[in-house]
């Protein structure tokens, strides 16, 4: 439950600022430091299959040639 409503806030916004944190904290019941190292954490992971997602599309180019 507390991780569906992560999920749902990081896909609105993957920089939340302080209040939006406390925001979130409040809603799922954890303190703003665990939303912040959550959505952290998050980013790292999203940024990698971004990385492997496009690696993957070159890893098979198409030729021009």
């Amino acid at each position: 439950e507390q991780l569906e409503e992560l999920e749902k806030m990081f896909q609105e916004d993957h920089y939340p600022d302080n209040e939006k944190r406390r925001e979130i904290a409040a809603v799922v019941g954890v303190t703003p430091q665990r939303i912040m190292v959550w959505f952290q954490n998050r980013r790292a992971k999203w940024r990698k299959s971004e990385k492997l997602s496009v690696k993957g599309n070159k890893k098979y180019p198409t030729s021009s040639a």
